[in-house]
């Protein structure tokens, strides 16, 4: 059986290979996804005569900065377990990785927390815009998140085998997680700012 071309190897016409070829193009169409999203908050606020702010609604910021904290750590650590295989050290690859997933759960427990408090506050999406706002951005987000972690548990645990048959493909693979997950850290860098603090 032949191997797929371009797997590993760069491409000569985009000077990438194709799994990274394929992550940029999708992270193209979630840019437009969460572009379309932020652009709909703006217009909707810039419209509104009274428009209430993230605290105004309860929005607790130091939740929120502790969230920003996590995710911010966890590309570190997202970034630190590529670095790993690049240094053939799989055993510290395999603790990196485990700390981004452990990470990531922190922020899921965060935002559940969060929603809880809202939701028994009465603070529900059909409230008012913002809250229609908060909770479609910030849950969208938290589904990426959820995603982001099913794909570095399989590559933690099932998919690591690879690193035994094709370490070379199976660093390439962690490379094109890490993109994905910077993407979804990226998105909550800006979305603290817009939702808790303007």
């Amino acid at each position: 059986m032949d191997a797929i071309p371009y797997a590993v190897e760069i491409r000569p016409d985009t000077g990438l290979n194709n799994g990274k070829m394929g992550i940029w193009l999708f992270l193209a169409s979630e840019v437009m996804l969460f572009g379309g999203l932020f652009s709909s908050y703006v217009l909707l606020r810039t419209g509104a005569p009274h428009w209430p702010s993230g605290v105004d609604e309860g929005l607790n910021i130091w939740l929120g900065l502790a969230n920003t904290i996590v995710l911010i750590s966890s590309s570190v650590t997202m970034v630190m377990a590529w670095a790993s295989l690049k240094m053939k050290d799989f055993e510290n690859f395999k603790q990196f990785l485990a700390a981004t997933l452990g990470l990531s759960f922190v922020f899921l427990i965060v935002k559940a927390f969060e929603y809880g408090g809202k939701f028994a506050h009465g603070s529900v999406p059909s409230k008012n815009t913002f809250l229609a706002i908060y909770f479609t951005l910030t849950g969208l987000h938290g589904l990426h998140i959820i995603g982001g972690m099913v794909v570095n548990a399989y590559f933690w645990g099932p998919g690591s085998k690879m690193w035994k048959t094709d370490p070379e493909r199976f660093t390439g693979r962690i490379e094109i997680a890490g993109l994905y997950w910077h993407f979804v850290d990226l998105v909550w860098i800006f979305l603290f700012p817009v939702l808790y603090l303007l």
